[in-house]
């Protein structure tokens, strides 16, 4: 699958957009790198280092700022000095090059949303990190929606019911965090709450979840389903567990055999969480991790 095209065109809006052609750099435009200077980051020319695009590609994040909360998602260039997500190659007073930079474009998106998911051109080639960045994605897309049919602590304890098993795949720690906002939702203070939460929501998706963590929460699905499984359907599911755990199998398997089994005993509950589909299944994105 890949990331530019293929089964994701059919469900996102793809816009492209070139921060170095719309400060006017032209096509075709000199090469730029980054260089340090008086102890700050640059993106100067190389044939011509007086000219420095710095501010430039720093408003131009301002002047989209409009679009820039109506995405959901945001993909960026790999090793480039303006839109590189990390290492890329920063220059010293002596011309010594150190992969250690983030292009000046995306460190000003990232500064300016700091929750939007992003992720780099070369990375999405990783499976893992493919389905945690569109993972991210569609929840975000979902709390974007969520705002803007208006935000109330009913809506907030419901995105956060249907989330749960997605954040505990990821992070126990910040998933009892958000357990806590949640409870303390109120319409006094709804505002400064939804605000925390996003900001755990989206710091606990990035971090990668573990199939150890997988394991555990398809183990605590288990739990609703434990007075309709027999023995040997209760044994199945805690072999296939096994063996995804030990890295046999990929999570679609364990999760087509919980689907095949909640199908005949349909549980409300489980039935609107997101952990069971959380983008369509045609992305095939477990398949794989």
């Amino acid at each position: 699958m890949r990331y530019d095209g293929g089964h994701l065109a059919r469900y996102f809006e793809f816009v492209p957009v070139c921060p170095e052609a719309a400060i006017g750099m032209g096509v075709p435009r000199p090469p730029i790198r980054l260089i340090v200077r008086n102890g700050e980051t640059r993106a100067v020319g190389i044939d011509d280092p007086s000219q420095d695009f710095t501010e430039a590609l720093q408003k131009h994040v301002t002047e989209i700022a409009d679009s820039l909360h109506q995405v959901s998602g945001y993909i960026l260039k790999k090793d480039s000095p303006s839109c590189g997500m990390e290492r890329v190659r920063v220059f010293d007073i002596n011309g010594i090059p150190a992969k250690r930079g983030t292009g000046i474009f995306a460190a000003a998106i990232q500064r300016y949303v700091p929750l939007l998911p992003m992720e780099e051109e070369g990375r999405l080639q990783d499976s893992a990190l493919r389905e945690n960045f569109i993972e991210r994605v569609f929840v975000y897309y979902r709390w974007q929606q969520m705002l803007s049919t208006g935000l109330s602590a009913a809506a907030l304890v419901e995105f956060h019911s249907r989330h749960k098993f997605n954040v505990l795949a990821h992070d126990q720690v910040l998933y009892r965090r958000l357990g806590r906002l949640a409870a303390e939702a109120g319409a006094d203070r709804i505002g400064m709450i939804a605000a925390s939460y996003i900001e755990i929501m989206m710091q606990a998706l990035k971090k990668r979840a573990s199939r150890k963590n997988h394991a555990n929460v398809l183990t605590h699905i288990m739990g609703f389903l434990k007075n309709q499984l027999d023995s040997d359907d209760k044994q199945e599911l805690l072999e296939v567990l096994d063996a995804y755990r030990n890295g046999q199998v990929p999570l679609i398997v364990p999760i087509t055999l919980f689907r095949h089994h909640l199908r005949r005993f349909p549980h409300p509950y489980i039935e609107q969480q997101y952990y069971m589909t959380p983008y369509p299944e045609e992305l095939m994105l477990r398949n794989s991790v």
